[in-house]
């Protein structure tokens, strides 16, 4: 921590949920409009999600940080633009200004936030308001709990290898495979091979205007999809008190 006593401004990861401009909490609106330098993620276009989600709530005069983030699965690439990025907060917050962090979701579930936050969080104050994560939002658009009673529920990424994903259809209840884009092809030949096609239910763009629910994966076609995509796969029989 600093050791004068001029006051440091404080780093927030602010949860936006997961599409929906009103699924943002009232804490996260507050902490948007009240701060000094607001950063986010932008793609190669320009474009934010969690900008876009917050778009209300952001007034004349704040600051503005995007941070470019490639799409690259080099982690070296990777951890060079947190590292850059980590200092160019670190000023603003020895300065003495509040930065909040705009968060798709929730801060802390499958969010870049979390890279910052090892950065930051040695030498300046740190917070983290939660949101409304992805799967929630999937699970409340199609009426259909994620588990119930002594079901078991796992998260795993489109990412993971073929038998790590295959496992987890072939042990979990109840299944959310996040990061699906690019491994979509895969994703639906694994849920075919262990005879779980028709359980699944695939969603794009949750709570946005370019929502896509596709209930019957069987249409899909075997190319990769948009990054803002998952899976829910849930048993048939379940249970009832």
């Amino acid at each position: 921590m600093r050791e004068d006593n001029k006051r440091s401004g404080c780093f927030y990861g602010v949860g936006v949920g997961p599409g929906d401009p009103e699924l943002i909490t009232l804490k996260a609106a507050r902490l948007i409009e009240r701060a000094k330098v607001v950063c986010y993620l932008v793609n190669i276009e320009g474009d934010s999600q969690s900008r876009t989600i917050s778009q209300l709530h952001l007034v004349p005069g704040q600051v503005e940080m995007p941070i470019y983030m490639p799409m690259s699965e080099d982690a070296t690439i990777g951890s060079a633009v947190y590292d850059e990025a980590a200092g160019a907060i670190k000023q603003q917050l020895k300065d003495g200004k509040d930065v909040v962090f705009l968060c798709e979701g929730d801060p802390l579930f499958f969010g870049s936030f979390a890279y910052l936050l090892t950065r930051i969080q040695d030498e300046y104050p740190c917070e983290v308001i939660p949101g409304i994560a992805s799967p929630h939002g999937a699970s409340a658009k199609l009426k259909k709990p994620l588990t119930m009673l002594k079901e078991s529920y796992g998260v795993i990424s489109g990412r993971h290898s073929d038998e790590e994903i295959r496992q987890a259809l072939l042990t979990l209840d109840s299944l959310v495979i996040m990061k699906s884009g690019r491994a979509r092809p895969k994703i639906l030949r694994l849920l075919n091979e262990t005879n779980r096609l028709h359980q699944a239910n695939y969603l794009e763009y949750i709570g946005r205007e370019n929502e896509c629910i596709v209930e019957d994966v069987s249409t899909l076609a075997h190319e990769a999809g948009p990054y803002f995509s998952l899976f829910i796969v849930l048993r048939d029989e379940r249970g009832r008190s």
